[in-house]
């Protein structure tokens, strides 16, 4: 089904719109799970937008050591985590964005935004910015490779690297490998490399701001004002985006393989609906977990990469 040149601005606009507007309330979700969980009434699922306004009005502090790299970099992060969410479809089966390839185009875009997260960190010439920038790199090149080889798995089982058509192909079940083994396969690798490259425990704790813990809040530790909120609301991007991936690629139910205002909002409300399951499935991980040690990371990260490679050994084994 090709798009109009009407149709792919609108649904670039609502796409887009659905992902900023959604991003900081799956953070919300995600924290009031655990305070549940914990037995707390916790903050508002409303919360994280009050957050993002008054990071907004306040003025940001720059460190007089700090370069150029330091204020584009949130920018960056933002523009690259954007750019990746209108390559993924959200509610409808087709994204304007559709080319072959655009599942790798979705893997380096992320990773472009966190090699400028690890410069900014840097850059900023504070002894946690750097400790960050270090561990953020570390998991980065276990992570990386992993989301690489459930992608390949995931493109191979479906026939194609674009994503409206595995997700398409999916929905429709049309020309896909009806055994669940490769699938199973890249869905455990690549929800652990989203745990990873997101800073959901028990990879990182996004609460914690513990010199011998923290990861991700050390290398924006030097951030504020409109720069911490641009971060923020791309992390908070960077989360959904993994979440779409994942609940739209291996389960597109009722997402619209047609643009009937029926089917769009059926689209639209089933798609909310399971991001907010995944969400609370992540809370509630969170609150059964504890945070792993540094050096243990590489341990769940090479098992996230034998996952994504046995997906892949086990189409080659189930097709011949």
């Amino acid at each position: 089904m090709q798009l109009t040149v009407l149709q792919a601005i609108a649904v670039t606009a609502a796409q887009m719109l659905v992902m900023l507007a959604v991003a900081p309330g799956i953070v919300g979700l995600i924290r009031k799970v655990k305070a549940r969980f914990e037995c707390r009434r916790g903050a508002s699922l409303f919360q994280p937008y009050a957050d993002l306004a008054k990071l907004f009005r306040k003025q940001p502090v720059v460190s007089s050591t700090a370069s150029w790299i330091f204020t584009a970099a949130p920018y960056v992060v933002f523009a690259a985590t954007m750019a990746a969410g209108l390559l993924v479809p959200v509610f409808a089966s087709q994204v304007p964005l559709n080319f072959a390839g655009n599942i790798i185009a979705l893997v380096y875009l992320l990773a472009l935004g966190t090699f400028f997260l690890i410069l900014a960190g840097l850059d900023a010439g504070s002894a946690f910015g750097g400790m960050g920038g270090s561990r953020e790199s570390i998991i980065a090149s276990l992570a990386e490779p992993a989301m690489i080889m459930a992608v390949f798995a995931i493109a191979l089982t479906t026939g194609s690297t674009n994503l409206s058509t595995i997700v398409h192909k999916t929905a429709l079940m049309e020309g896909i490998v009806t055994d669940p083994s490769p699938h199973l396969m890249a869905l455990a690798a690549l929800f652990i490399v989203a745990i990873a490259e997101t800073g959901r425990v028990p990879v990182d704790n996004p609460a914690t701001h513990l010199e011998l813990t923290m990861i991700h809040e050390a290398m924006v530790l030097e951030y504020s004002g409109r720069y911490l909120a641009l971060i923020e609301w791309a992390s908070g991007l960077k989360l959904l985006v993994f979440l779409t991936l994942i609940v739209n690629v291996f389960a597109p139910w009722g997402i619209a393989t047609t643009f009937a205002p029926g089917a769009l909002a059926l689209g639209l409300a089933a798609y909310l609906v399971k991001v907010a399951g995944l969400a609370a499935v992540i809370g509630t991980m969170e609150c059964m977990f504890a945070k792993m040690r540094l050096f243990r990371l590489t341990d769940l990260l090479g098992a996230a990469f034998i996952l994504a490679l046995l997906g892949l050994l086990f189409f080659y084994i189930l097709r011949g």
